[in-house]
């Protein structure tokens, strides 16, 4: 007989990643890893806020802000600010979310001076010129009329409208064709010195600078917006509204779209570290995942099915989803229910446990392979109030994670699997 193979041992070194604090003259802070051999530089940073800083009576307005900081600025219009960026090569965006204002740089080491030119105009004096403002309206309105015929649109909205009402979370992040074609440019002007204040902002730059240069250029790039004040921490994570409900949304399309949601755990719960492994188990590995078996493999329902832990500022949540026929969306959301209750009975196996920490922990070099993921990584790192140093030990907090780690979390957050369930299709049965 052949010798098994032996299981290869974890490696749980952390990736090795050189990240310095930089400090500029005024007081911008920023996290830099140097690296010359690339002729690269890659910056990411996040205001505070995001699309949670929006009026109540003007959704979206963060989104078309993110959408119009690019459309000329300074003493350049819309045309003359795109064309240097593409004669430049330069890459620059921004990007409302739930929590954060995201902006983006990448340029050639040699179009610095360009590169960095254009972001400080577009952070510090953007124009919202009436063309722009009324082309960037259309596209915007535009994107969410289809959106109000996509089934995956409509449930993620009226999960999250459920899920959070009254708050900021229950808004649709890019606002609602009503809330957006309200919004001129005085308000728009009004709103950006709330986003783009520097009381939350984290920044990390990656790439061909080192770290008396970049202290100059923090100044000049962010020293002049406001200081802002930072926002109070939270108490209490924001209850989910409407556990063990199921909400329907009629249309008539051959498959509905399942989406739910239960509680989750904020990042620096002490058991948020085995939930992910929990999490891989039930639904976040693509291929072997207890949903993916159950729903798709053995039975057939569906082509794809997840589960995701997502914390946020303020709450913290378990969603996942699939989309099935209509005659089989009932059946579906049984099975995935049945599959929690499971985990929280039973418990997964040594094997299921151990497989998904090799996962976790053999795939997180992938997520630093190029400048803009470590740039990314690192910013994810900073928003939820991480250093660097997390870096080092992130993989060993996995290899620690045991099968009584994981049992214990299972019971806590699938012992009582009320969820709220949004739909949208017909589906057969399902309530």
């Amino acid at each position: 007989m052949n010798a098994p193979i032996p299981t290869p041992k974890l490696n749980t070194a952390g990736p090795a990643i050189d990240v310095k604090t930089v400090r500029s003259p005024g007081g911008v802070e920023a996290w830099l890893v140097e690296e010359h051999s690339l002729p690269l530089i890659a910056i990411d940073f996040a205001f505070d806020g995001g699309s949670s800083r929006d009026p109540a009576d003007a959704a979206g307005g963060a989104y078309l802000v993110s959408g119009l900081l690019d459309e000329g600025a300074g003493d350049l219009d819309a045309e003359a600010f795109q064309g240097r960026m593409a004669d430049h090569a330069i890459n620059l965006g921004f990007d409302a979310r739930r929590d954060d204002f995201h902006g983006y740089l990448q340029t050639l080491s040699s179009h610095r001076e360009t590169a960095f030119e254009l972001l400080g105009l577009a952070l510090n004096k953007p124009r919202f010129d009436p063309d722009a403002v009324a082309r960037v309206k259309a596209q915007v309105i535009a994107g969410l009329q289809r959106q109000a015929q996509n089934p995956e649109s409509l449930c993620r909205n009226a999960l999250y409208a459920a899920a959070f009402p009254g708050h900021a979370y229950g808004r649709p992040e890019k606002g609602d064709i009503d809330s957006v074609s309200r919004l001129e440019a005085p308000a728009l002007h009004a709103l950006t010195p709330t986003l783009l204040d520097r009381s939350g902002l984290r920044i990390v730059v990656v790439g061909d600078i080192g770290a008396d240069e970049l202290a100059g250029r923090l100044d000049a790039l962010f020293g002049a917006l406001p200081k802002g004040e930072p926002r109070p921490e939270i108490a209490q994570p924001l209850p989910i509204q409407g556990l063990g409900q199921t909400h329907v949304i009629d249309l008539d399309v051959p498959q509905t779209v399942l989406r739910f949601v239960g509680p989750g755990l904020m990042w620096h719960d002490p058991d948020f570290v085995p939930a992910s492994v929990l999490n891989h188990i039930l639904g976040g590995s693509a291929f072997t995942s207890r949903l993916f078996m159950e729903v798709r493999e053995k039975r057939g329902l569906a082509y794809g099915v997840s589960s995701s832990l997502l914390p946020l500022r303020e709450s913290a949540m378990l969603v996942g989803g699939t989309a099935t026929r209509n005659d089989r969306a009932a059946e579906s959301m049984t099975v995935i229910r049945e599959e929690m209750l499971k985990l929280a009975t039973e418990g997964p196996t040594e094997h299921e446990v151990e497989e998904a920490k090799r996962y976790i922990i053999g795939s997180y070099p992938l997520r630093f392979d190029t400048s803009p993921k470590i740039a990314g990584e690192l910013l994810n790192l900073a928003l939820r109030g991480d250093t660097p140093e997390f870096l080092a030990t992130r993989n060993e907090r996995f290899a620690a994670v045991t099968l009584a780690d994981v049992k214990r979390v299972a019971q806590r957050l699938f012992g009582h699997p009320d969820l709220l369930v949004q739909a949208v299709g017909r589906p057969v049965g399902l309530a």
